[in-house]
This record gives structure tokens, C-alpha cells and sequence, in this order.
């Protein structure tokens, strides 16, 4: 939700909810461990008979081995393809005849499957799902065809599609040496060598109970999830010891990278500046949480820097935001995208750009800018709470990148203890040039020639 409509709908809020300094997110979650090692997170939520049920893995793109690039995203279509209990097409059924909805991603830490159903269904849900995590059957004839599938996907989805291409060429050149600069699904030669072996060797190696995070947020209690949990997934053995995740790091960032890209298919040229930044996961104290507010007194909303300087006081660009991306496990990224006004050229609008970062990285941020940054952010943790969907993959997605529950739940304290301060030195460090790439997306004539 963008930041002019967390600050609307906290004027409608209740006058104590305005009043707290910060609000705790999923406050009566709790988790247990299975002995299988399955770690297990319960968010109850009574208000309707609901539940959503999301099983996550502790492996994503950034883990696909060099070469095989989407293998984890490959594996994830092919976990639809039915086990020796249960044909492919069973499981989806028996969801959409329950008048259910499910669906899968995959990230670069991490890969989940997830249903909402009626709560007197989630034990049948469990039970197709742990079944799943040891009993895939693939064979060549399901394998194969896949294939094709996922490699139309990219042809569809990158391919086709200049701005796809251009957040591909941009993330490529952020990370130099980190498999975050590999796309989630993969480079289209390498995908299509990918094999059904592929797929048993890296579903045998991560898809093991110690290697997962069940969450299940609705209408149930934690006894209710620990008894079901044991009598599916505490029945699955540990097929894996994993070893630490130890990937390639990032090389100290020297020189500031630019890239340009010119297509016939896009109407208007837009500018994009993305900053090596860390994570929650990795960041030093404060550091994280300081980039989000930096992130929203730059460019969320119609009273940001960015915004009031290029849109309302010289208007100049007719879109800009930024925004800080800090849940992967190993880095985050800082960004700030624009688009100019017709007759502004890019040049002009990166020029006007530069002077509002390099004065923000020069005398800080003010008292007045950080307090309404902490109040939209405080407004964000409060709607998180109306959607169980949303509260399991926040806690997911964190979980999956290093954090812990207590880590999530504490996030708005956290946020409203930051200072002016630590915001201007985040600012003054992460803000750095060198530490950057900057795009301009552009079209061009038909005949491709710029």
C-alpha cells in the first residue's frame, strides 16, 4: 500500500492506536520445533474459519548450483507433478473442489507453496503437502514438458518485455560476484539443459523437514497446529544434513557502474539507480531499519523529498520513488527509479536527482521528516495485521532470510528508535556512488539502431 494511503488511513484509526509508539506485529505467534527438526510458527487469527497454510524451504535461486541456473524454480513447478499416494492433478483438485486457493513462488533464499482453506481442511492439506516433501515421482515424461514450460515463462516474462530485461541488466551489474545477480529464473541456456536428475538431486538435498518452516496463520491454536504437524510432518525422516550457506560475497564496491538499453517497444525513457546495500539479516544495528525510513523520506509518497522537489516544485519528472529492499538473506538494495516529463531530458533529471542525494548525504534528514516516515511505517505494521496471508509471508520471507520471530514481531520498536542520526549516517555510507548502478531505459527506432 503506498505511503499517502498508510497516512490516510491512520487519521481514521483509534485514538489509542494513534497514541502507541509502535505497534508489535503477530503478538500471539508462537513456534516449536519438530524432532524431525521442522521448525513450526502458529499465528492465530478467530475472526473467520480460514487458515492459510505456507511451507516454506530454506533454498531459493541464489542456491542453484553454477551452471544449472532455475533449477529451484524448475523443481518448484515440478512439485505439482503428483507422488506415488497422490496422481499429479490430486492435490490441486481436492484444493479447488474445497472452493480453496493455492499457489507457489520461489525467491533467491528461498522456496514456498502455500493454501488458504477452511480450517476443518487443514488437515487434509498437511497431509497432501508432507506427502510431497518425500514421495515426488518424476519421470522424463513430466520432466521434459516442464521444461518447455519454464523457458516459454521466461520467453514470456523477460524476453518480451524491455523493463524485465532492463531489471535483469541492472541486477547483473549490481552483483559482480554474489548469485543474487543471477535472475530467480534462470538464463535460458542453462535452463534448457536441465534434467530430471537435476531436479531428484536437488529435491533429495533440500527438500527434508530440517531444511523447512511451516506457517499457519487463521483460526487455530498452537496445540491444534503441533498435533496435526506431528501426525503428517513429523512422520517425514530427515533425508539431508545441510551445511551452512556459505555463498559467494561481494567484493568491496570501487566504481560506480553505468548501463543504457534502448527498445522500440518502450513509449517513454524512464532512469533507475539501485545502491549495494545489507540486509535485516546482515545489517549492523539500526542500519536496516534507518534505510527503510531513509527510503521513505527520499521517495515514498507526495511529501517526500524527491516527490515535492520533482514532481510539485520543479516539475520536472512525472513519477519518482524510492524504495530499500532489505529481506534476502545476504544483501539488500537500496534504489530510487524516475521517469521525466516530456521535454526533460534524462540527463536534466539525474542532475536534479544527484543534488537532492548528495544533500541528504551531506546534512542528514530532519526531526519532522523522520517522525512522519515513522508514523506511515507504524500505520504499515498495523494493516499487516488485517491479513492472515500477508502476516505468514512477512513472517516467512523473514524467517527464510536469517531473522527470527522475535526479530519480526519487535521490527516497529526497532523502527521507532531510530534518530535523525543513524538515519544521516546510513545515508552519508550507503548513498555512495561507487556503491551503485545507474540505468537509463530508452526507445528506440524500429530498426534498433539508437
Amino acid at each position: 500500500m503506498p505511503a499517502a494511503m498508510f497516512a490516510a488511513a491512520l487519521a481514521f484509526l483509534p485514538q489509542a492506536a494513534r497514541a502507541e509508539s509502535s505497534t508489535r506485529i503477530a503478538p500471539d505467534a508462537t513456534e516449536f520445533t519438530l524432532p524431525n527438526g521442522l521448525q513450526v510458527v502458529v499465528i492465530p487469527d478467530h475472526r473467520a474459519p480460514i487458515v492459510t497454510h505456507m511451507i516454506w524451504y530454506r533454498v531459493g535461486a541464489a542456491d542453484d548450483p553454477p551452471g544449472k541456473s532455475g533449477i529451484a524454480h524448475f523443481l518448484e513447478h515440478l512439485m505439482f507433478k503428483g507422488t506415488k499416494a497422490h496422481p499429479a492433478g490430486e492435490f490441486s483438485g481436492r484444493v479447488s473442489e474445497m472452493g480453496g486457493a493455492e499457489n507457489a513462488f520461489t525467491t533467491n533464499d528461498a522456496t514456498a507453496y502455500h493454501q488458504t482453506i477452511a480450517k476443518d481442511q487443514l488437515a487434509t492439506v498437511m497431509a497432501f503437502e508432507s506427502d510431497r516433501m518425500e514421495g515426488l515421482i518424476l519421470n522424463d515424461a513430466v520432466v521434459l514438458p516442464e521444461r518447455d514450460v519454464i523457458l516459454e515463462e521466461r520467453r514470456m516474462r523477460i524476453d518480451n518485455d524491455p523493463g524485465a530485461q532492463f531489471y535483469e541488466a541492472m541486477n547483473a551489474a549490481l552483483y559482480q560476484n554474489h548469485h543474487y545477480g543471477i535472475p530467480t529464473i534462470g538464463w535460458a541456456d542453462e535452463m534448457a539443459k536441465l534434467s530430471r536428475q537435476d531436479a531428484l538431486d536437488f529435491y533429495g538435498r533440500y527438500y527434508t523437514p530440517n531444511n523447512a518452516v511451516l506457517v499457519v496463520a487463521g483460526d487455530v491454536t498452537a496445540d491444534e497446529v503441533r498435533r496435526l504437524a506431528e501426525e503428517t510432518y513429523g512422520r517425514v525422516p530427515r533425508r539431508a544434513e545441510l551445511a551452512p550457506r556459505d555463498r559467494p560475497k561481494e567484493p568491496p564496491p570501487r566504481a560506480e557502474r553505468t548501463l543504457a538499453m534502448s527498445d522500440p517497444r518502450v513509449s517513454q525513457p524512464s532512469w533507475s539507480r539501485t545502491y549495494l546495500a545489507p540486509s535485516y539479516s546482515t545489517a549492523k544495528p539500526d542500519e536496516a531499519e534507518s534505510l527503510d525510513l531513509l527510503a521513505d523520506i527520499l521517495g515514498r509518497g507526495p511529501t517526500s523529498r524527491l516527490y515535492r522537489a520533482l514532481v510539485v516544485d520543479k516539475p520536472i519528472a512525472s513519477a519518482v520513488g524510492a524504495y530499500y529492499s532489505g529481506d534476502n538473506l545476504d544483501y539488500g538494495q537500496l534504489g530510487i527509479i524516475a521517469t521525466p516529463r516530456d521535454g526533460v531530458s534524462v540527463d536534466q533529471l539525474q542532475a536534479e536527482i544527484d543534488r537532492i542525494v548528495d544533500d541528504v548525504r551531506a546534512h542528514g534528514v530532519t526531526a519532522d521528516e523522520l517522525e512522519r516516515a515513522k508514523k506511515r511505517t507504524r500505520a504499515s505494521a498495523i494493516f499487516a495485521q488485517d491479513s492472515q496471508g500477508s502476516l505468514a509471508r512477512i513472517i516467512g520471507t523473514s524467517l527464510l532470510a536469517g531473522q527470527t520471530l522475535a526479530d519480526v514481531q519487535s521490527w516497529p520498536d526497532r523502527i521507532n528508535a531510530v534518530t535523525t542520526d543513524d538515519v544521516s549516517a546510513a545515508a552519508d555510507k550507503y548513498l555512495d556512488k561507487r556503491r551503485s548502478v545507474t540505468g537509463v531505459l530508452k526507445p528506440a527506432p524500429a530498426d534498433g539502431r539508437s
